[in-house]
């Protein structure tokens, strides 16, 4: 594909819908937004994120690496030190990411009650 070429995420197969999923996977939007003040040790990212897997981390940060939004530093140090930070492409992400997040917590109540009052009337029906 070339840079002229027309992108919509509503085409099946087109690479932008692939990017927009991966975009809201569980894992991605927290990965971009703890690097957004800069570079990151594994277990450093681990530990602001909290909750996930190393294997689940590495997959995710792989696949990152791999879309061109974080960098990855190999140190030849002892012990080798690895660091994590977001590419220019990566810190492009982070305005829309900050909308989303700044949605999320405002809204959080809002949403649970909704999910409250849709349970109840669904438990309702059910018996």
């Amino acid at each position: 594909m070339d840079s002229h070429e027309t992108f919509n995420v509503f085409v099946q197969n087109c690479p932008s819908r692939e990017i927009m999923q991966r975009l809201g996977d569980k894992w991605t939007p927290l990965v971009l937004l703890t690097l957004a003040d800069g570079p990151l040790r594994f277990s450093g990212l681990r530990q602001l994120i909290g909750s996930v897997t190393p294997k689940v981390l590495t997959s995710t940060l792989r696949t990152l690496e791999r879309d061109g939004l974080v960098q990855r530093t190999v140190y030849a140090q002892v012990p080798v030190r690895v660091d994590y930070e977001l590419t220019d492409i990566g810190h492009s992400l982070l305005g829309p990411m900050e909308i989303l997040r700044k949605w999320s917590e405002s809204h959080a109540s809002k949403v649970l009650q909704a999910r409250d009052e849709f349970d109840a009337r669904d438990d309702l029906i059910r018996s």
